[in-house]
């Protein structure tokens, strides 16, 4: 159940006074409907957690930090591009109802980010300072431009019995009324979060399971092909010992077949277009087939089976409710980043064969190392909303910043994928240069040139100097 209007008076009572003044330092989305802002305050940090769970709608301070997925979501990156760095001045209930505005100031100007706790509708939006939205959880920029319109203000409500006394205990905790809630909702959290994991795992789970059931079918089509070329060795032999009677064009010859104790008759088919050799070849070339496939396709065949097996017993352990989440990162839980399902080898991730960093806004860029990597960065691996840079007229990598549709990139962000680039130049030993940027829909190939050469339009450009103090961070932070 999410928060009542007055168990959000009483919280927002309690944090107001701790926040407010302070700077938001970070921007996470732990949840799919919630958000972290941790907050430099009065030299304490301090993590306010917002939800617009419909079922556990809430605000409250956090005493531990929850698990964030390693790239943020869309909304989450549009929260860090506009928000972060701001100063909290406000922080108030909207007309006693389940609706509390966060008053920021930023380099833009004066913003607002409203959450709304009412049930279904429930939503997180960024206002600029007349009240038009600009972002929201929920329904991303399809609303951007209209006017957040609260509900009519709610005369005074009184509190059900026990409602306003499950908010006030923990009295020995910092912030009692935060720890309350946080602690009422924990449960339905993990809850929550592992009905989550499951439907990734099941999701998962059943594509795979499509995929390994095609590959079984594959290698059994192959033995049973190979089988067929079982005898072949015996007919290549016996046409060795006749090679004399068999001349070109014949469509079969009959031989004895010393292989058998009773010497019977046997016809060997042959290609009237093939000499006697030529057929013989035939033969024993069909029969390494055979062999090749008894000692290879086999075992991938026995152990595509197990991985099968062990597949269904996994789904069917997640359908009854046995199912536990490993220890570790959770599957599914990584946008982008799937694991394989046991006992199968894991294989690379996909940005394996490209150097990996991740931006000061923890945004994942990709840098390619040669023509053949930068080819398949960007015309393989990048999506058309991706970014794209290079620095202008020089050889170097392509640099690829992996970003949401209609996410703009992050302004730190974008100087880190372009020092990259720049870095990775022949600009490098200059210390300083042009690097170009635009969407990856708007790189093509360049036809009859060498790999890596391409045509780019709707370029913008930024100028770099190569920064020491950026260029180690990004390394400390490079995979």
């Amino acid at each position: 159940m999410a928060l009542s209007a007055t168990e959000i008076d009483v919280v927002v009572r309690e944090l107001t006074p701790h926040v407010t003044g302070g700077w938001v330092q970070k921007v996470f989305q732990p949840t799919p409907a919630g958000i972290t802002l941790v907050i430099r305050a009065r030299r304490r940090t301090l993590s306010l957690f917002v939800s617009a769970d419909p079922g556990t709608a809430r605000l409250h301070l956090l005493s531990q930090q929850p698990a964030n997925p390693p790239s943020p979501p869309p909304f989450c990156q549009y929260l860090r591009a506009h928000i972060q760095g701001s100063r909290i001045e406000t922080v108030e209930q909207v007309g006693g109802d389940r609706i509390v505005r966060i008053g920021l100031s930023t380099k833009e100007g004066s913003r607002s980010l409203m959450a709304a706790f009412t049930g279904k509708s429930a939503d997180l939006l960024l206002l600029d300072a007349e009240d038009r939205i600009l972002h929201s959880l929920n329904h991303g920029r399809e609303k951007a431009g209209q006017v957040f319109a609260p509900p009519p203000v709610r005369p005074p409500t009184t509190a059900k019995p026990g409602r306003e006394e499950a908010v006030e205990g923990d009295e020995g905790a910092p912030f009692p009324v935060s720890r309350a809630i946080e602690r009422r909702y924990q449960q339905r959290d993990r809850e929550s979060t592992l009905r989550r994991h499951q439907q990734a795992r099941l999701a998962q789970l059943r594509r795979s399971i499509k995929k390994a059931g095609r590959r079984v079918e594959a290698l059994r089509a192959d033995l049973d092909k190979a089988a067929r070329y079982q005898d072949y060795a015996r007919y290549g032999e016996l046409l060795k010992s006749n090679l004399g009677g068999v001349a070109k064009g014949q469509d079969d010859v009959t031989v004895v077949d010393y292989f058998d104790s009773t010497l019977p008759e046997l016809v060997i088919p042959l290609d009237p277009a093939k000499s006697a050799q030529g057929n013989m070849d035939d033969y024993f070339k069909k029969h390494r087939k055979y062999l090749t496939a008894a000692r290879e396709v086999r075992p991938r065949l026995q152990q595509a089976e197990q991985d099968l097996q062990a597949m269904r017993a996994e789904r069917r352990a997640i359908e009854t409710g046995a199912w536990q989440p490993p220890a570790g990162p959770v599957p599914g839980s990584s946008r982008g980043k799937k694991a394989e399902p046991p006992p199968r080898r894991a294989r690379p991730a996909r940005s394996g064969p490209f150097r990996r960093f991740t931006s000061t806004d923890g945004v994942p860029i990709y840098v390619g190392r040669n023509a053949r990597e930068n080819e398949e960065l960007t015309l393989k691996f990048a999506h058309s909303d991706d970014l794209w840079l290079h620095a202008r007229g020089t050889p170097g990598s392509h640099v690829v910043v992996r970003l949401e549709k209609g996410v703009e990139p992050p302004h730190e962000t974008l100087r880190d994928a372009a020092t990259l680039a720049l870095l990775y130049s022949d600009l490098k030993k200059s210390g300083k240069g042009e690097v170009i940027y635009t969407r990856k829909k708007w790189v093509k190939k360049t036809k009859g040139k060498i790999p890596g050469t391409v045509t780019v339009t709707q370029e913008q450009s930024i100028w770099i100097n190569l920064d020491k103090t950026r260029l180690q961070a990004l390394k400390d932070r490079s995979r």
